[in-house]
């Protein structure tokens, strides 16, 4: 399995994000993966698909995503148990990695 993290330096959900997956990662059993993480810092980099920061890609895939969603550098939001935030849930995290 291969786990991607894309994200824009300045976003402030990257990080959350990260901490959410591999927690989820762990609870999964997969302490075995090793999280990749690929800043996109150009407007065209972001316009070859790049919904939003955080996105994860899961054997490069995103499983969040939006197609009608516009493709750019721009803070992300993931509609949760908890409401709109800037980073998935562990368990949406772990409903995608298993």
């Amino acid at each position: 399995m291969d786990v991607t993290l894309l994200f824009f330096p300045d976003c402030p959900n990257w990080r959350l994000a990260d901490e959410r997956l591999r927690e989820a990662l762990a609870r999964a059993g997969r302490d075995d993966v090793r999280v990749q993480h690929r800043q996109v810092t150009t407007v065209e980099n972001a316009e070859a698909g790049f919904r939003g920061s955080p996105t994860v890609l899961i054997d490069g895939l995103d499983p969040f995503s939006d197609p009608d969603a516009p493709a750019g550098l721009s803070c992300r939001v993931y509609g949760t148990d908890e409401g709109f935030v800037g980073a998935p849930s562990v368990e949406q995290l772990l409903a995608v990695l298993q």
